[in-house]
């Protein structure tokens, strides 16, 4: 028997924690599967918020109304409230850094490690430069400690020339 059935049998009255569980083992890895190389923009944490959000109104299900007794789906911010895990754009943002200190670890011979600090060669196409996954990288340290220098220095934070 898996454990989320084992623990529906021994506590019938925690369905809501086992829904989280459940949730937390089954869709997210799916979901998150290669986060840790991908850069986002703006649009696409919106859409993976807008599916978190979507996951726990139908795990926490509609809620009675205090003072007219209606029932009514809950907001995003009640949702936040009830639901203390960070939410799913925090976890890739965590994920990412960690992997890049883990390929700033990593020697030169390394395949990964040479596509990072590697200059392509060859023309740009016109128009604005998409977003990199090293500027997500820098933005995201940016937000955690307000780290980051010009170029490649946010690599020492990784090999432990520097510290978060």
């Amino acid at each position: 028997m898996s454990k989320c059935v084992i623990l529906f049998f021994i506590f019938p009255d925690q369905k809501l924690n086992i829904k989280i569980y459940t949730s937390r083992t089954t869709k997210l890895p799916v979901v998150l599967y290669g986060c840790e190389t991908w850069s986002l923009t703006l649009r696409e944490e919106r859409r993976l918020r807008v599916f978190e959000n979507r996951v726990l109104k139908r795990v926490f299900g509609p809620k009675r109304g205090e003072v007219t007794g209606e029932w009514r789906k809950l907001n995003n911010e009640k949702l936040s409230d009830l639901y203390s895990l960070p939410n799913i754009v925090r976890v890739v943002k965590s994920r990412r850094i960690i992997w890049a200190g883990h390929v700033a670890r990593m020697g030169q011979e390394r395949g990964v490690y040479r596509v990072l600090v590697g200059k392509p060669e060859g023309k740009r196409p016109l128009g604005r430069p998409r977003r990199r996954w090293e500027d997500n990288i820098k933005m995201d340290l940016q937000q955690v400690g307000g780290v980051v220098g010009t170029g490649w220095s946010w690599l020492r934070i990784g090999t432990g020339g520097g510290h978060l």
